[in-house]
């Protein structure tokens, strides 16, 4: 009997052109239906330089279906060198072609002798999410553009973390990543967002090594790497948040960068002071509130569910429900994501479910005794059921729909105050 999936929380693999967009002056080039690129970027802050709407692409039809699209394929990689101006071309496949075989790889191979860089990602839909579609964009770039380099610089470090525009949060995130890399005398290089791209992702082979702040999204991507490239990966499963797992995370990555302990905690000391300053400012508020309760609830992708959860817990000193992983997490990497909702302080431990299907979360949600008012932190979807149990509801994950974000970020001590600024704005708003 077929099984409905409700509100899923991801696109499809070709979503990943999403990711080509962040990357300043990359174009996506689809070989797909007509529909697909106006279907996928249904997000807010999404259009810019290269907008979804004008994409080239092959749009594909039942013809194309019968006698291939590949001759289509070429004449619109040919056309968009001639009519877009960008520094990275590349091509992204739908369903159909995959379906029927089209050999797009063999298409933009005629292109790499071209003045501008030509490559290939196949992210045909049940290949798997934008996730996975992501990981094939990097893993594209490097075994179709990368060559490894016999120079490094000194201490220079490629850093990569969630997905971009899925995570709305993408470009604050990653410069508060890059800000607090600076601070510890390490040189940070990103390849998305503004005045990075092409130039950066040049340097990539000369890092001394790469960190990935993901609990898995990329983790195949830094295993190619140091099999082609040579570069060492450090993986940092939790995304920082807040005081106690930010300065966690810079003690770890200078003792993988034998930067010295003197530097990290001197450091450290400086925002600890600053955050625990602020927190104490409100103590009254944290202590006396009686709008929040203890338990909370997370409805997010592996990145946000878990990083979110350590932070209350941790920095907080809230109490988990079960949380929830939205992202069809692959199951190999399930077990040790669900041990890090063990690792929190307190000898606390947080039950975690790898769940796809909005009702069965919801389902759960209703029928969990929260001891009171409810902290539910997830994607627009929750924000109905929140509602009815008289809960606080903060939309942080995809879909967003209440908010606008530029360059905001939850990542390290300044995003941890953040967060805290918008629980407790959506708590005592009630009071009014």
């Amino acid at each position: 009997m077929a099984k409905l999936l409700d509100k899923q929380r991801y696109k499809c693999a070709l979503g990943a052109m999403q990711s080509v967009q962040a990357i300043e002056r990359a174009l996506p080039i689809l070989h797909s239906g007509p529909g697909c690129a106006q279907k996928l970027s249904e997000s807010t802050g999404s259009s810019g330089y290269f907008s979804p709407n004008i994409f080239p692409c092959t749009s594909i039809n039942e013809k194309d279906v019968v006698f291939g699209g590949v001759k289509k394929l070429n004449s619109t990689i040919k056309n968009a060198l001639k009519v877009v101006d960008a520094d990275l071309y590349v091509v992204l496949t739908g369903c159909i072609p995959e379906i029927v075989g089209d050999d797009s790889s063999e298409v933009v191979s005629r292109f790499t002798d071209g003045e501008k860089p030509v490559i290939y990602a196949p992210t045909a839909g049940f290949k798997g999410n934008n996730f996975k579609g992501h990981e094939q964009v990097i893993d594209a770039i490097v075994e179709q553009y990368l060559e490894k380099s016999e120079t490094k610089q000194k201490g220079l470090v490629n850093i990569w973390a969630d997905v971009p525009y899925q995570d709305l949060f993408w470009l604050g995130n990653i410069r508060e990543l890059e800000k607090l890399i600076k601070e510890i005398g390490l040189t940070p290089n990103t390849i998305f967002g503004y005045k990075r791209g092409i130039d950066n992702i040049n340097k990539i082979p000369e890092a001394e090594f790469n960190l990935l702040v993901s609990p898995w999204v990329g983790l195949g991507s830094m295993k190619k790497m140091e099999r082609k490239l040579g570069i060492p990966y450090l993986h940092y499963k939790t995304l920082p948040i807040g005081a106690t797992e930010t300065s966690k995370f810079l003690r770890e990555i200078g003792k993988f960068a034998g930067v010295a302990d003197e530097k990290i905690e001197a450091v450290i000391k400086e925002h600890e002071d600053y955050y625990y300053y602020l927190i104490e400012r409100y103590a009254d508020l944290f202590l006396e509130n009686r709008v929040i309760n203890k338990q909370f609830t997370v409805v997010a992708d592996a990145q946000y569910t878990l990083g979110i959860t350590k932070f209350l817990v941790n920095d907080l000193g809230l109490v988990p429900a079960k949380q929830f992983v939205v992202d069809d997490t692959p199951k190999n990497y399930r077990e040790q994501i669900a041990e890090e909702f063990k690792n929190l302080n307190y000898g606390i431990e947080a039950e975690v479910s790898f769940e796809t299907d909005g009702y069965k979360i919801h389902e759960e949600i209703q029928n969990h005794d929260y001891h009171g008012y409810p902290l539910v932190l997830g994607g627009y979807y929750e924000k109905e059921v929140t509602e009815s149990l008289k809960g606080n509801f903060l939309n942080v994950s995809w879909p967003v729909q209440d908010k606008v974000v530029f360059d905001s970020f939850y990542v390290g001590y300044a995003g941890g105050i953040r967060l805290i600024e918008d629980i407790y704005t959506v708590a005592v708003s009630r009071f009014n």
